[in-house]
C-alpha cells in the first residue's frame, strides 16, 4: 500500500479537489483507493455522502487515529490512500507526511501562497524529508510560460523542487464535485482528466523507484 499526502499551509489552494481528482484517477486506472479526510471541515467526507460509487472510499478521521485508519485501509486492501489535510496546520501536516511515500505541497502561482512554502520546508523536514514536490495549482489554461518560470525557481526558492505537472484552471474541477464526482467521471477525455491522469502517473513513478530518480522521471513526465 502507497500513501500520498497533499499539504499546504494556506486555505484555499485546491487540496481537497485535487486529492479527490487523484482518486478517483487512480481508482479509473485499477486501485483500490481510500480519501483519509483529516481536515474538520470534512469536504471530501460530504463529498462522499454525493456519490453512489464505492471506490475511492473517503474516511474522515482525526490526527490521532491516523495509525489505525492506515491499518484499516492496508486490511481492506487499498492500494493506494490519500491523505486530505487541513491548511495551516503544521502538526497534521508533519504526521500527514511523516507516514507518506510522496507529498504533495499545493500552491497556487500567488505570493501568498508561495510565501509559505518555505514554512513547509521545515515541516517535511521534521517528518524526515519524504520524498516531496511543489504541485501548482489554479494556473490558466494557456500558462504554460508562466508554469515553467515557477518551475524554474521552485527549488532554490523553498528547498523542494516541482511536480512536473500542474493543474490549470477548469471548470469541470468545481462542476464535478458539486455532483459527487470528479473531472475525469463528467468528461473523461478532458483537459482536466488529462493532468490528473499525468500527475498520477508521475506520483506512481516516484513512489515505485524512489526520489533519487525524480529528475530522470520529471523530465519524461
Amino acid at each position: 500500500m502507497k500513501t500520498i499526502a497533499i499539504i499546504s499551509e494556506k486555505g484555499g489552494t485546491g487540496k481537497t479537489t485535487s486529492a479527490l481528482g487523484l482518486a478517483v484517477t487512480a481508482a479509473r486506472a485499477g486501485e483500490s483507493v481510500a480519501v483519509i479526510d483529516l481536515d474538520p471541515q470534512a469536504n471530501a467526507a460530504n463529498w462522499k455522502d454525493r456519490r453512489a460509487e464505492e471506490n475511492p472510499a473517503v474516511v474522515s478521521a482525526q490526527i490521532g487515529r491516523l495509525t489505525q485508519t492506515l491499518n484499516s485501509a492496508r486490511e481492506n486492501g487499498a492500494s493506494l490512500v490519500i491523505l486530505d489535510t487541513p491548511g495551516k496546520n503544521g502538526s497534521i501536516a508533519t504526521e500527514a507526511a511523516r507516514r507518506s511515500d510522496l507529498v504533495l505541497v499545493m500552491t497556487r502561482p500567488h505570493t501568498f501562497d508561495m510565501e509559505t512554502l518555505p514554512s513547509v520546508r521545515d515541516i517535511l523536514r521534521i517528518a524526515g524529508d519524504p520524498p516531496a514536490f511543489v504541485l501548482y495549482n489554479n494556473l490558466h489554461p494557456a500558462g504554460n510560460r508562466q508554469a515553467d518560470q515557477f518551475k524554474g525557481v521552485t527549488l532554490e526558492f523553498c528547498g523542494i523542487k516541482a511536480c512536473p505537472v500542474h493543474l490549470s484552471q477548469r471548470a469541470s474541477y468545481g462542476e464535478a464535485t458539486a455532483e459527487g464526482k470528479a473531472a475525469p467521471e463528467i468528461e473523461p477525455d478532458g483537459k482536466a482528466a488529462a493532468e490528473l491522469k499525468a500527475l498520477y502517473k508521475f506520483a506512481k513513478e516516484i513512489m515505485n523507484h524512489g526520489n533519487s530518480n525524480a529528475k530522470k522521471l520529471a523530465a519524461r513526465a
